[in-house]
């Protein structure tokens, strides 16, 4: 069944507010109008996008920073005691980020209606919000721990944001230097060197062999070139293709993990994830299955993730969360052991908050070191480049110079 929500006149003329469950809308409607005679508004509840003249950049797309401030609101205002629905709408009422705002919007409606805040954020964010985060609200809503519970998603958020602008401004400088050395060499190879190729057949002679070279290779450039960009545009278009498909995502995710240095990251990646993300369901209250179940859906890397919900039908048959991710042999071999402590001592939260510290700073530490190896390569490289060209084109004056 789906869900509608309505506005109403009740037979003392006050508007009505409400949600009903029905088979399609002529179904939802009769059954409201066995209640109210009036039917004034009636929209069936979830995301609803208006076309492609609606549509902003990009798409559905959450903007962490707004996301992650919603929280931290969240859990202030809810532990002072307001209403959910008076908070939701004080909160929508302060948030900048358009997309945010109207689905906020929207929860207060629907809560003061009388549905549950995780299940209309579901509903209404149409698969936008993460699913940590709703299902953390739905055991705060079960608890009666409502605010502890955005207070809980809030420093998994935030602790993430800030993990991956971490590591987003590290990689920034050296793929800026890449992308500006990558752009200079085309136009030196294709605008400017054949410039001087000109001035210098028209001295003759024989040029040095580091001229010649210089030259051959500009000229394949100018050929190549085309082929090189349509080249780079199959190759995306067949990956992207290809890993659109299941066993195209599972083998490049696979190829991902076993990228020298690169894969290393990946894996102490999806480490930091199943660690932190587990450290919050459970603290939530969330039994282990639905946590692992939950936890799969968050990792980037496909196979990884298959791997780690495919790990919840082996609870469901008795086994142990440590001898399921020994069977899955999908993560690292601390994190599992880690995590078998944490079932044998019955501190599996402080456990996997403890082990979740430890892999945030290993990958920290991955990624610095990656950059420290990157760096350097990338300035001998440029220096190499631009040194070969030089010491070509000042080789080919001399030369000319001999023949005036």
């Amino acid at each position: 069944m789906t869900s509608f929500r309505y506005v109403a006149l009740a037979r003392d003329g006050k508007k009505v507010r409400g949600i009903q469950e029905g088979f399609n809308e002529m179904d939802a409607t009769s059954r409201i109008k066995e209640k109210y005679d009036v039917i004034l508004k009636l929209k069936k509840v979830g995301f609803q996008g208006g076309g492609i003249l609606s549509m902003e950049i990009g798409g559905k797309r959450l903007n962490t920073k707004a996301f992650v401030l919603m929280c931290s609101q969240f859990a202030t205002i809810l532990k002072a005691g307001i209403p959910i629905a008076r908070a939701v709408k004080l909160i929508a009422d302060k948030t900048t980020d358009k997309k945010i705002r109207e689905i906020l919007f929207r929860v207060a409606e629907d809560v003061e209606a009388g549905r549950s805040l995780s299940s209309s954020f579901d509903d209404e964010g149409g698969g936008m919000f993460p699913q940590t985060f709703v299902e953390t609200l739905r055991a705060g809503e079960e608890s009666g721990k409502l605010p502890e519970a955005f207070a809980s998603v809030y420093r998994h958020f935030d602790k993430q944001t800030k993990m991956s602008g971490k590591v987003r401004s590290a990689m920034t400088y050296p793929l800026f230097v890449l992308l500006v050395a990558a752009v200079v060499l085309v136009v030196l190879m294709v605008a400017v060197v054949p410039s001087f190729i000109q001035i210098f057949d028209s001295f003759g002679g024989e040029l040095p062999l580091m001229t010649r070279m210089l030259i051959g290779f500009s000229n394949f450039m100018k050929v190549a070139l085309p082929f090189i960009a349509i080249g780079g545009v199959a190759l995306t278009l067949f990956l992207k293709l290809y890993g659109a498909t299941d066993n195209g995502r599972i083998r490049l995710a696979k190829i991902q993990l076993r990228i020298p240095v690169l894969g290393n990251i990946a894996e102490l990646n999806a480490a930091s994830q199943f660690a932190n993300t587990m450290a919050t369901m459970v603290e939530s209250g969330i039994p282990l299955t639905k946590a692992v179940s939950i936890t799969g859906r968050v990792m980037e890397n496909f196979w990884i993730r298959q791997s780690v919900e495919s790990m919840a039908g082996r609870i469901e048959e008795g086994h142990t969360v440590s001898d399921s991710m020994r069977e899955a042999k999908c993560l690292p071999d601390i994190l599992t052991d880690m995590v078998g402590v944490g079932e044998e001592t019955g501190e599996m939260k402080e456990t996997l908050e403890t082990v979740a510290e430890y892999y945030d700073s290993e990958l920290e530490l991955a990624v610095q070191n990656a950059l420290a190896m990157l760096e350097p390569s990338l300035l001998v490289f440029i220096a190499i480049v631009a040194g070969f060209i030089v010491i070509s084109v000042y080789m080919s004056m001399f030369s000319m110079y001999s023949y005036m």
